[in-house]
């Protein structure tokens, strides 16, 4: 399988940050990550949360940011590719993670990585969802002053649904499909 991450700089010094933080904490901030994945809006941990783990980790801001960046990247690949729990195991092994961090990383995706990618399915990337589709195409054969003519008209209605589960409906009249 082809590697699911680059090993850029960034990821590099992000991996190496991961390998530093205690093994028996990093577990934790896995499952935590992976609880909240699966939601656009909102984002794992908030500040103040943030300013404990940092104390928790001894990790400095933009450190702790990166890491928690790259962990959620991580497990977004994973989702993205389905992949099984020894495969993401490898391919953190790959890119240097060490061993107890990829086995971490394997035995959360086994506990929750099908719950994750369900729930990533259900989410729409689109702010937009489209419903329903209705039509009527009208055909004019003529009139008083053109015997022999043919004029199509349509009118295309378009009922979507946004974020919030309001629909609205689209109307479009279009004339001269010819």
């Amino acid at each position: 399988m082809a590697a699911i991450v680059k090993e850029t700089q960034s990821i590099k010094h992000a991996v190496m940050l991961i390998n530093g933080i205690d093994t028996g904490k990093f577990p934790r901030l896995l499952c935590r990550i992976l609880q909240k994945l699966h939601l656009k809006d909102e984002h794992s941990f908030t500040e103040e949360e943030k300013e404990k783990l940092q104390t928790a980790l001894s990790l400095e801001k933009q450190d702790l940011q990166l890491v928690l960046e790259t962990v959620s990247f991580l497990l977004e690949q994973a989702a993205y590719y389905n992949m099984k729990p020894a495969a993401l195991q490898q391919q953190l092994e790959n890119i240097h993670l060490s061993q107890e961090k990829a086995e971490a990383f394997a035995q959360a995706w086994t506990n929750m990585g099908q719950d994750i990618i369900e729930k990533l399915r259900q989410n729409t990337f689109a702010p937009k969802k489209l419903e329903k589709i209705g039509w009527c195409l009208n055909l004019e054969m003529g009139h008083s002053t053109q015997a022999k003519m043919k004029s199509p008209h349509a009118i295309l209605e378009l009922e979507v649904n946004n974020e919030d589960s309001e629909l609205e409906t689209i109307q479009a009249q279009l004339d001269s499909l010819t």
